[in-house]
């Protein structure tokens, strides 16, 4: 097993990562290449019931440089997982045929086993030994998943992230207030059915691209470093000011920001409000951010079951 290396790739709603690790003995893992390119892969989903043509093209283009790469370090495996795209698809399976032809199969998990997945690896990345809240936001669904390491309670996803909040709910450039108010306060109404099962909890984390982003935004960090991003808090009124900050510009105005990818620039503002009112529904003036995510929760379980 010393130095076997395997390849994880997360193939989500908005984002598609892969994860390259060499196992050593002990189950010790070393991460030896991480990658993420924004898909959209759930792009006009909610209207259509379907993968749009292009936009499976894109992913699976994105999946075959993943491929190559993944030979180039000689990996022994790969292990791939899909989302609330290809849950929710009428036309999932053409995607995934299409996908298993570049030699990844690929597994539809459930909303929760990602939420499982979120919890396992947060509760090992930041070894946190009372009851906490894990926000897993996504493009198409969010996962709250609540428990005491090494134990998940409860894991809950709702079918919404920052594609689909984006499409139902902002119209204008920038976004109007009123549409920033009806956004919150279907957050608001979804997330406190959780919130009597989840509330007796010391602390919320947040995983992500939108959280991780706003982390890079108020350490002006530019190239991104994960390393300095893992572990950080953020403050409620950090997330607000970038909240009013960046919904009062333009897409075009975000997107000239280093630390903002392009297509993110369309859709973050969904995702800042998703963790503000988590906030506000828990009571709570922090929240931590990791950037440990499904990827490493599907490598831990791996190890765990001795699946490699």
């Amino acid at each position: 097993m010393k130095g076997k290396k395997i390849a994880i790739v997360d193939i989500g709603t908005y984002s598609t990562r892969m994860l390259i690790v060499a196992i050593h003995p002990d189950n010790f893992f070393q991460e030896i290449f991480s990658i993420g390119r924004i898909t959209s892969l759930g792009r006009n989903l909610k209207q259509t019931g379907m993968l749009q043509k292009d936009a499976m093209e894109e992913t699976i283009s994105t999946l075959r440089e993943y491929s190559m790469l993944a030979r180039e370090y000689q990996v022994s495996k790969i292990v791939a997982v899909a989302t609330q795209a290809c849950r929710e698809a009428k036309n999932a399976d053409e995607f995934l045929e299409k996908v298993k032809h570049l030699g990844i199969d690929v597994r539809v998990i459930s909303g929760e086993e990602e939420a499982r997945l979120s919890f396992f690896a947060t509760a090992r990345a930041l070894e946190i030994q009372d009851r906490f809240v894990v926000i897993d936001q996504g493009g198409g669904s969010t996962e709250f998943a609540y428990g005491k390491s090494p134990n998940l309670i409860k894991g809950v996803s709702f079918p919404f992230g920052i594609v689909n909040l984006t499409e139902n709910f902002i119209r204008s450039d920038p976004p109007a207030r009123e549409e920033i108010l009806s956004l919150k306060e279907y957050i608001k109404e979804q997330i406190s059915k959780v919130y009597p099962i989840m509330k007796d909890n010391s602390q919320l984390v947040g995983l992500g691209g939108t959280i991780t982003t706003v982390v890079a935004l108020e350490k002006q960090l530019f190239p991104y470093n994960s390393k300095k991003v893992h572990g950080s808090v953020l403050t409620y009124d950090t997330i607000t000011k970038w909240l009013n900050r960046l919904s009062s510009m333009t897409v075009n105005q975000r997107k000239a920001i280093p630390m903002i990818e392009d297509r993110r620039a369309e859709a973050i503002i969904s995702g800042i409000v998703i963790f503000q009112t988590a906030l506000e529904v828990f009571k709570k003036d922090l929240i931590r951010v990791s950037e440990w995510g499904i990827r490493h929760g599907i490598l831990l379980s791996l190890l765990e079951n001795r699946g490699i």
